[in-house]
């Protein structure tokens, strides 16, 4: 007789209970719920208190009278045009800087960074305390000299370059944190490489090669700039000049609806703005 061979016992299956996929999805959308409230609720609030009146009851007459008011357009102006020499200033400043430093000198970094987030220790009073002395001692100094009239220029009441200078120091941290994180994304050396090995100039390589690559983070860079430049108001109101956010609160206190509107209309324009350059760089990448 032949003997059999033993069949090994088949070990028990452990029912492997499914993952709840509903709770993460559903903590979600409660953060996100949450995270609307926060921001929609204190603007709808400000919607309200300027169409709502107790004595002629809703009427959108303040968004009327914005248009029309003394000094509501030059201000705006005013904002958006240092706002947008602000954003090509500082990306002149920074993006080749910061591609140099990557390619050439990589043990800098450290060191550029810690200077270009160095501003956001320094107050704002701080700074602009030192710029109104510094503008204070260069008018008596330069006065015997030609560099005099290139000092007044720089603080023109149509458009202060000074306001330029000192807005980019304020958003050189944001724009630095924004271009590094895109520049992460990619490997610079290999494309720069690359393109010169063709023959391709330096101004091709930025331009063609390097920009293209940074849409979203030049994008962000450009939206905080321009978030920063038309709600500063501290620098601007002490060196004595009337932009956006310097207008709103000089009429705050005669005409309390009209400045909740203008603070309004200016957040839906920024977040307009912001819309546009998010689909214009997803198109774009895409």
């Amino acid at each position: 007789m032949t003997a059999l061979t033993p069949v090994a016992p088949v070990p028990e299956t452990v029912p492997v209970t499914p993952r709840r996929r509903g709770r993460p999805r559903l903590w979600r959308a409660v953060v996100l719920a949450l995270a609307a409230l926060y921001f929609l609720v204190p603007l709808a609030a400000s919607f309200w208190y300027t169409v709502h009146n107790e004595a002629t009851g809703l009427s959108f007459a303040p968004y009327a009278e914005l248009w029309a008011a003394e000094g509501f357009l030059p201000s705006l102006l005013l904002s958006f045009g240092l706002a947008l020499a602000t954003i090509v200033l500082v990306l002149l400043l920074t993006l080749p800087a910061m591609i140099t430093v990557r390619l050439a000198a990589p043990r800098l970094r450290p060191v550029m960074e810690v200077i270009c987030t160095l501003p956001l220790v320094v107050p704002p009073i701080t700074l602009v305390a030192g710029v109104g002395k510094s503008l204070q001692a260069g008018g008596e100094v330069l006065a015997p000299t030609p560099f005099w009239a290139t000092l007044i220029a720089l603080q023109d009441q149509d458009f202060p370059l000074v306001l330029v200078f000192v807005y980019v120091i304020l958003v050189l941290p944001f724009v630095y944190r924004s271009l590094d994180a895109g520049l992460r994304t990619m490997d610079v050396r290999t494309l720069v490489e690359a393109a010169r090995n063709l023959g391709a100039s330096w101004p091709h390589v930025m331009l063609r090669v390097i920009v293209p690559n940074l849409r979203t983070a030049l994008a962000g860079a450009a939206f905080l700039t321009l978030a920063l430049v038309l709600g500063e108001y501290t620098v601007a109101s002490i060196l004595g000049y009337q932009p956006f956010a310097v207008w709103i609160v000089t009429i705050s206190g005669a005409k309390g609806q009209l400045s909740v509107a203008a603070s309004v209309l200016s957040l839906l324009l920024t977040w307009l703005l912001l819309l546009t350059i998010s689909g214009g760089s997803r198109d774009r990448s895409a």
